[in-house]
């Protein structure tokens, strides 16, 4: 079995969607610290050309609550984020299919923080016919006071995981004699921009998912989820999307 894990992230890169399609099970953290510089609840979009941020605001709490313990902001006006989006991409050739997936994903009326994210993320992986099974972390009978690479060397033996797989950015945080020792293959995901065309523009890449899907139809989109390549921590490539 291949698993991955990660934090949830509101329509995040295509290189999230990738690391989905690469595994068989895919683990997403809720019972873990809310980190207030990540990209949780915000990410990039293309406006007039380049990157602009969208943000959903949360309910002010304390920095110590977990994922599924922030709640959005009560006063969350989700007109602003439809309009910016809307008038961004109205004229991208996929907007009239993709618009409605961002509506349904931002109007899902779940206060919960990870409850909407999740919501999302389902909701984005239907539509790119994504059918990896999702596992919210809580979920599974895992040691509460783990962390970082125990917890995720954990998480692998309580679903039977062999092989697990993480972005490559992410590859100065594992051991990979700490997973072989417990039976695991550590590998990593590159993933490959490919440019496409953004109307006129100058091609402005690792923006959400939102833009790939506006700008490419079913079966771009499905060429360009496999535009990845699999690494051991060497950087010797295993084998890309396509197998």
């Amino acid at each position: 079995m291949i698993l991955a894990i990660m934090q949830p992230y509101f329509f995040p890169y295509i290189g999230y969607f990738q690391l989905i399609r690469a595994v068989d099970a895919f683990v997403v953290y809720d019972n873990i610290k809310y980190t207030k510089k990540g990209w949780i609840n915000r990410n990039r979009y293309l406006r007039q050309g380049c990157a602009a941020a969208f943000t959903i605001p949360l309910q002010k709490a304390s920095d110590h609550l977990n994922i599924d313990q922030r709640r959005l902001a009560p006063d969350f006006d989700r007109c602003r984020p439809l309009n910016r989006i809307r008038e961004a991409y109205r004229a991208a050739p996929c907007f009239h299919d993709v618009f409605p997936l961002f509506e349904r994903a931002l109007l899902y009326p779940d206060l919960n923080l990870f409850g909407f994210i999740y919501h999302s993320l389902a909701e984005a992986c239907r539509f790119m016919n994504l059918q990896t099974p999702m596992i919210a972390s809580s979920s599974l009978d895992i040691d509460p006071s783990l962390k970082g690479q125990s917890k995720v060397i954990a998480t692998c033996k309580r679903l039977g995981a062999t092989i697990y797989i993480n972005p490559s950015g992410g590859m100065e945080l594992y051991s990979a004699q700490e997973f072989r020792s417990s039976g695991i293959d550590l590998r990593f995901l590159n993933s490959i921009m490919v440019p496409y065309k953004q109307f006129d523009h100058a091609f402005v890449p690792r923006l959400s998912i939102l833009d790939v899907m506006m700008f490419n139809g079913s079966a771009a989109l499905q060429d360009l989820l496999q535009k990845y390549e699999i690494i051991e921590q060497d950087a010797s490539p295993c084998f890309d999307g396509t197998n």
